[in-house]
């Protein structure tokens, strides 16, 4: 079926939340950044992002570890190690209703993401497994190893009507595990051979392994891609994104991908004011730098079990931050940790968020960006031919 980050104004063009405005710069090497000064965590297992594994909003008991006295036995997988099921569904073009997204349709190979990032809006999906959204989100993953043979059929049904599909807009197409499985060089090999255009998000610089492909589509206006940079601070990126790819690494890949002609741009995401939303005209000045066409920003979400996560996760790495980085979180979301009426309202509704989009505004209009996200087309579609389809054409 897969996500999003300063103070009080006195002086909006000198300082914003108390933060200093970040310049512009016209080379990666000017960019200056304040280092985030990390606490050592509390909880948590090394190399992941949530620090409990909190129970779902649908079971009936809440959990906790303890030490039963038992030894580990030694066939047993070690504790941090990452688990993954493979699981068949009946589809896996994912058809959207929603009016927060620019899509109708998505595809998603995988549930459950490795890169670990503790504000992903995707962990709540795992409670409907009966899992944690906490440490079970990124450790115990799903796949779907039969992902291109359903969207062959898919796409070849009489009554499909084309339209630009989503990917990695719930959980990564290529975190980790996509190294060895491959589903999602699959499902791009479909989409290349139907001519059929789709968008696709990524924190990974693995998507470089698939330029051939992706560059073919773009050739023809079917495919562009955006990598997702939530901070140039390579410490507080490893905090939040304990498994994501560096920042520079994805500022590289931009860089290739664009010089292999294919439309890319990067999504500042997401904004957490107090935390990285300082960093918001630099992340603009890079991935210009780096050949980005076009940039995109949301700010941060923490709907059902995510809100809890987060708190813990900031409390622990960011105790002397964490009241006012929660504040205006609230403040964002009319006094709750998440409320979508003024979190996703098509326009701010709140102080703190109506001076984000005024700052991203006038970032990209300053660096020259696009203001629109480019169109992809559908005019190319066609299914590829199979055996007897000529003579079926011959017998009508």
């Amino acid at each position: 079926m897969l996500p999003s980050r300063s103070n009080c104004s006195c002086f909006v063009p000198f300082c914003v939340y108390g933060l200093p405005m970040a310049r512009a710069a016209s080379s990666s090497s000017r960019f200056r950044h304040r280092p985030v000064e990390l606490s050592p965590p509390r909880t948590g297992e090394k190399g992941r992002g949530a620090r409990s594994n909190i129970s779902g909003r649908y079971e009936k008991d809440q959990r906790s570890e303890f030490h039963d006295g038992w030894d580990i036995e030694e066939d047993t997988p070690p504790k941090n190690a990452t688990i993954v099921t493979n699981e068949n569904p009946r589809s896996i073009i994912n058809y959207v209703e929603s009016p927060f997204v620019h899509f109708d349709r998505s595809i998603n190979m995988y549930r459950g993401c490795e890169h670990g990032c503790i504000y992903c809006f995707a962990r709540p999906t795992h409670a409907y497994y009966g899992l944690s959204s906490g440490l079970d989100f990124e450790k115990r993953l799903f796949a779907k190893p039969n992902a291109a043979k359903l969207l062959v059929r898919e796409l070849r049904a009489a009554s499909y009507q084309p339209r630009p599909i989503a990917i990695g807009t719930n959980t990564d197409p290529y975190q980790p595990i996509e190294r060895q499985r491959r589903l999602m060089r699959s499902v791009l090999s479909v989409l290349r051979d139907f001519k059929h255009p789709v968008s696709i998000l990524t924190k990974s610089a693995l998507i470089e392994r698939d330029m051939d492909l992706i560059a073919e589509m773009a050739a023809y206006n079917g495919a562009r891609a955006m990598l997702s940079i939530t901070s140039l601070d390579p410490s507080l990126s490893r905090a939040m994104e304990p498994r994501a790819c560096a920042p520079q690494k994805r500022l590289t890949a931009v860089r290739r991908l664009a010089s292999a002609g294919i439309p890319t741009g990067v999504m500042t995401a997401p904004i957490i004011p107090g935390l990285n939303d300082h960093e918001l005209e630099d992340l603009l000045a890079a991935a210009k730098d780096a050949g980005a066409a076009f940039v995109g920003y949301t700010v941060i979400r923490l709907p059902k079990e995510v809100a809890p996560l987060f708190r813990e996760w900031l409390e622990s790495a960011f105790p002397h931050r964490a009241a006012r980085v929660m504040r205006h979180i609230r403040d964002m979301n009319g006094g709750r940790d998440y409320d979508p009426d003024w979190s996703r309202a098509r326009a701010p509704r709140e102080e703190t968020a109506r001076l984000i989009q005024a700052r991203f505004r006038a970032a990209r209009r300053r660096l020259g960006f696009a203001a629109e996200i480019p169109e992809l087309s559908t005019a190319h579609f066609r299914p590829p031919v199979e055996k007897g389809d000529q003579l079926a054409l011959f017998q009508n």
